[in-house]
Parts: C-alpha cells; structure tokens; sequence
C-alpha cells in the first residue's frame, strides 16, 4: 500500500506541473502551437533519462524514490518520457525490431488511434 502512495504524491505533482508550465508555455510563446506539450515531453524524457541511469547505475537509490519520481511524477508529467526511455533501452541494447516497432507504433497507431477516436465521437 505504501508504494501507491508514493506513486500518488508524485503523480499530483507531476500533474500539477504539467498544467502550471503548459498555461505558462500557452501565455508566453502563445497557443497557435502546443509548444507547453513539447516542452513537457521533452523535459518530462530528460527528466526520467537522468533519473533512471543515476538512480541506478550511480547512486543505486532507494525503490521508493523510483516509484515516486519515476512512475508517479514522470508518469502524471507526461507518459511520453515513459515511450522515449523504453524506446531508448531497446536502441541501446540494440534490439533494432523492436525499437522500429515501438517508435512506429506509438506514433503512428497512437496517431490513427486519435484520427478513429475523433471520427467515432462526430459519427455519435
């Protein structure tokens, strides 16, 4: 139970800023393009990239802090950082299928998905 928390209180973080930066990005660099979305995924995937090798590679940091900054914050900040460190893993272990699959997958179904999903609510 305790490992929802921690998930949770980086989560509302996480969320709280993603909205915070997103309206910031919108009032600063304006709303014609989602400039507040690619700053999150961008800075979301730096985020979670550091985090992950540091926590393990250099400072074998405690599991509470992964669930926490990892899964809750990264994930309720964006789950595109998420993608981009899966993606990452297979390139770097040189899984090149799957690598392929992931980023075509994600972009291209993810997209096709939204295409389907906003053809269905107008056909409703």
């Amino acid at each position: 139970m305790a490992a929802y928390l921690w998930i949770s209180l980086g989560a509302i973080l996480g969320a709280n800023a993603r909205y915070a930066l997103s309206r910031y990005a919108s009032k600063i660099l304006g709303a014609g393009f989602p400039y507040g979305t690619m700053i999150i995924n961008v800075t979301g995937s730096l985020i979670l990239g550091w985090f992950m090798v540091w926590s393990t590679e250099r400072a074998l940091a405690d599991v509470r802090w992964r669930l926490f900054v990892a899964i809750g914050f990264c994930g309720g900040y964006t789950t595109f950082s998420s993608y981009a460190y899966e993606s990452f893993v297979q390139l770097e272990q040189g899984h090149w299928g799957l690598f392929t699959t992931n980023v075509l997958g994600n972009n291209v179904i993810g997209l096709l998905a939204v295409i389907a999903g906003a053809a269905l609510a107008r056909a409703m």
